[in-house]
This record gives structure tokens, sequence and C-alpha cells, in this order.
């Protein structure tokens, strides 16, 4: 994995390179208002992957939103081993796209403004609901450990759930993060092709994770956990407030009804829902991504990602789309501005231990059935056909071709009705690549194939992207590891999800992006023998003093 100082190394040699220094002045361009990136190269079938970065520039001169200003047409190579620059290009000039209206801080905005939005407060009267023991949670039903990796981020692990008609905790997640993060941009010209990022392998969601902003990334009521990692030379590394913990309460339902079936009586029972959430920013460059993992007293998980921060724009000659006619690989988002369509697949490595190690995957069909023996007037009904995957080829699975229903579940537990006990994955929205199989950037991003895999557990498969992503060839990944087609049935096993956007950017989306989310839940599937909540009470109301509901 690149390390944040070698990359601040890289960064200053363009800067005291006599070759670029004469190309920004060409430009017209002042140096001191040139700052640069560092962009990972890929692997396009070379026999050489020794390890360089490529330097692209900006110009901040009138903004600080230095992405939406690239100086386009030069690259420099640096070789990290040698730390010096190998290879230098200054292929073309187009304008620098314009300062004005980029800006994105708060400071620096001018009236009018946006919407009002009302003060809002969240008061907890008797503090948080939940108990930190080192990096142990406990809150409401739930026992889970917090850690934190300089790859992964956050890392949930031992969650386990109190089951209060059986008087216990009872296992579900032994571990789950977020294993790689595939970026491939779709300009295929020499100054684009090699952008197709492995942002865990290559960065580090850890690495590049920010502290967060109290009142802003995180409620007030919040309570914050710092990170530590090892720096290039093994020093300690603090990240203060990496994490932030807070109860939820967004005004949702966890459960209601109202009868008014029976005469003379109307029932209405609504318990308000708060669930408990753990989030995480990483920024790797112009983007930010929001991890939030989401505990609920009814068993399920909500596992969520936001995307906002600024687009990877190029900087082209047009002005109007009337100028454009030919493929420009994305979308004209302002003067000289292109935003380049993209990809976000995100593989998430969730190893379950349903009520224990030895569980299996189960994938029940929902398939449509005619009506034949003339019992109703009726045509057709549709029932679950369920199939248990016997092989890690039995349960690849590319979402949205059928519907299913899918299922981990232990064989050898089942309820006291006789179902087996289980977690159903719920998906997000169903996307997949659309890069041919034979491309280089797809080779090394196979695992982002199937959106669904499950493996036997092993100690060393935990990065679907493989142990050494920068210049990786697609040797290592989970798309190879499964090619083993190993036994999966009532044995201790991996599922792993992969949610995906298809970013296709529009106008909305500059100067800076307003947040894209998506996410996929755990849910107990005849976990319990009935609803968990029936008896869990609403929150009591607050009233603050001097207060009341009605407005003057």
């Amino acid at each position: 994995m690149l390390t944040l100082d070698e990359q601040t190394a890289a960064l200053e040699l363009p800067l005291a390179y006599p070759p670029f220094v004469e190309s920004i002045n060409k430009r017209g361009l002042s140096l001191s208002d040139v700052v640069c990136s560092t962009f990972t190269v890929g692997w396009f079938g070379e026999a050489d992957t020794s390890r360089v970065l490529k330097i692209l520039c900006f110009y901040i001169d009138g903004t600080a939103n230095m992405y939406v200003r690239p100086i386009e047409g030069i690259t420099a190579v640096v070789d990290l081993e040698e730390m010096k620059i190998i290879e230098y290009h200054d292929r073309f000039r187009v304008p620098v796209p314009k300062a004005e209206g980029t800006e994105y801080r708060e400071s620096k905005q001018k009236p009018p403004f946006g919407p009002l939005l009302r003060g809002l407060a969240t008061m907890q009267s008797d503090g948080p609901g939940f108990e930190i023991d080192g990096h142990t949670i406990r809150w409401a039903n739930w026992a889970f450990h917090l850690g934190f990796d300089v790859r992964a981020g956050p890392i949930i692990s031992l969650a386990s759930i109190y089951d209060l008609e059986q008087r216990k905790f009872r296992q579900v997640i032994y571990r789950g993060y977020i294993s790689e993060l595939f970026v491939p941009y779709m300009d295929p010209t020499e100054e684009w092709y090699y952008k197709t990022f492995f942002d865990l392998g290559e960065f580090g969601f850890g690495q590049s994770a920010v502290s967060l902003k109290p009142l802003a990334d995180c409620p007030a009521h919040a309570v914050f956990m710092d990170g530590y990692y090892a720096g290039q030379h093994g020093k300690p590394i603090k990240i203060s407030n990496v994490f932030c913990i807070f109860e939820q309460h967004a005004g949702n339902v966890i459960w209601r009804h109202t009868e008014t079936g029976i005469p003379g009586e109307v029932i209405r029972e609504v318990r308000a829902e708060v669930s408990l959430v753990v989030r995480m920013v990483s920024t790797i460059g112009n983007y930010d991504y929001i991890v939030d993992w989401e505990f609920k007293p009814s068993g399920a998980i909500k596992v969520g990602v936001g995307l906002t921060g600024v687009l990877e724009v190029k900087a082209a000659a047009y002005t109007h789309t009337d100028q454009i006619k030919q493929d420009v690989y994305g979308t004209l988002l302002a003067e000289n501005t292109i935003g380049v369509y993209h990809d976000h697949f995100l593989t998430y490595h969730l190893d379950l231990d349903v009520d224990g190690v030895s569980n299996s995957f189960v994938k029940g069909n929902l398939e449509t059935k005619r009506v034949t023996d003339n019992i109703s007037p009726r045509k057709s009904y549709w029932t679950v056909v369920r199939e248990t995957a016997k092989s890690e080829a039995d349960a690849r699975i590319q979402l949205g071709l059928k519907p299913a229903e899918l299922v981990v579940v232990n064989p050898n537990e089942k309820t006291k009705v006789g179902n087996h006990i289980g977690y159903s994955l719920i998906p997000g929205s169903a996307v997949g690549p659309l890069l041919s199989d034979d491309d280089y950037p797809q080779i090394r991003g196979a695992f982002t194939k199937y959106n669904v895999w499950v493996t036997p557990y092993n100690k060393s498969e935990k990065w679907a992207g493989g142990l050494y992503t920068d210049r990786s060839r697609g040797d290592d990944t989970l798309a190879i590891w499964s090619l083993r087609n190993r036994e999966i049935e009532n044995k201790d096993i991996v599922l792993w999800y992969t949610m995906g956007f298809h970013h296709v950017p529009c106008q909305e989306d500059f100067p800076v992006m307003p947040t894209l989310t998506g996410g996929f839940e755990l849910r107990p599937n005849n976990f319990f023998d009935r609803n968990p909540v029936l008896k869990t009470k609403s929150p009591k109301n607050v009233h603050w003093p001097n207060c009341t509901t009605s407005r003057p």
C-alpha cells in the first residue's frame, strides 16, 4: 500500500523539476498556485510492475477546489524506490477551467443563500444509551467490537444480540468490513486510461480517514473514538475522532398497527425506532466516503455508504454541448469542464457466524407456478424453491437476473416450529461491471463480476483485490480463490457482497457533490421465534423547560 510519507515526497518533485516549471510558465500560470496529487498507474499487461506513481497537477488561484481546475496534458512519472521523476510528458494544452463559482467553503459564499433550514436539537437527558469498554460497545440488545484498520477502516467483529426468549446473547457476525473499493474511469485516452483505482489496497481506507467534525459529521450527542496505525517507519500515527458512535432517532417507526375491525374500538399501537450508528469518513483524493454501520433492536444491521466530495474532471476546450461532435467520455458540467463517467464498487467481507461457526448459504428462488388443477379461478402464483449451495460455484450470483431470497442459515439449529435459523442479505440496487472481461482493469477487479460470492473461511483471504493490490495482475483475488470451487455447505463460510454505482455526472454534482447513498441490510430470518421488539417501549419524551409544542 502507498504510504502518506512517500506520496508527500513524490508530490514535491515536479515543483523543482525544470521541464515542469517551463510547462507551467508556457501556460501563463503561477507556480506558487500549483498543487499536485498522486495517481496509481494500474497494470496493462506489462512485465515491469515496479512501484511508480503518476503525478497530475491543479491550479488553486481563486479557489480551494483544486480538483475542478486540472492542468491538463502534463504527466510526471515518479519511481518511488528511487524517489525521482523517470518520465515526463507535456502533450497538449487546453484552458484551465475557471475558478468562478467553484468555491465550496462556507466563509467564501455570498448572498443569496440556499434554503433556510430551521435549528434542530437532539437531547439525551439520561446520557448515551450505550457503553464503551475499550473497543467493545454494548447498546440495547447488541454487543460488538469496533476496530480500526489502516486498510479497511472500521471493522465490526464479535457482534452478538441478546435473545429475550432464550435469555442469552447469540452470535451474528464474526467479522465484517469493506474489503475493496474499485473505481474505474471510462476515459480510454492516454491521459486517463490508467485511472482505475483500488482505493483500499492502493491508498487505504483507514490511512485516508479524516477526523470527524462534531455537530456536522455527527450529532451533538455523539461519542468519538480515535484511531491509530503504523506509519512508514513504524511510528504510531493518531487520527483523532476517527469514529463517532451515536443513537439515531430519525422519526422512523420500528413497528405499528391500527386496528379498526373490532366494533366500537380503535387500537393504535406505534413504537418509535432508535438505532445505533457507527460512522467513519475516508477522503481519498477528491472523493469523500461516509461509511455507516447501523444496528437496530430488531436484529437488523443496516450498512450504508455515502459518496460526496468533488468529481474527477477533465479540462477541455468545450464551453457548450453544441460544440461536442465526438465521445468525450463524460458530461460537460461547466465551461471547459467534463465530469468523466466512472463506477464505484464496494466489496464487503461478511464473515457471519449465525448461532455458531457452521453455516450454509441458501438461495430461495421465487418461481412462478401455473394453477393446473382447477382449484381456483387464478391462473398463477409464485412460491419459493430453496437450494442450498454445495460449493463456491453454486453461490455466485449476479443480482437482478431473477428474484431470490438470500439467507445464511445454521443447518444445525432450528426454531421451535422447525425452521432453520438464519440471517438474510437484503441487497441494494443491482449493479454490475460493464467493462469486458478481458480488459486489464476488469481482470484485476474480477471480484465485481458477481454481486454475491461465498467462500470457506481462510485467514489469508481477507482482501478481495489481493494482498498486494498496487500494480497487481489479478492473480490473487476473490475470483481466483473461488475457482477452487471448495465445499461450503455446513462450513465456516464468508459471504462477500459487492454494491455498486454507475456514476453519470450531472451539473448538480458540480462544484461539490451532494451525498449519493447506497447500502444493504442483514436481517434476521427465522432467527428469533417471534418479533424480538414486540415488548420494546418507545423512548420517553423529554420536555425542555420553558418550551411548548405550539408556535406563537
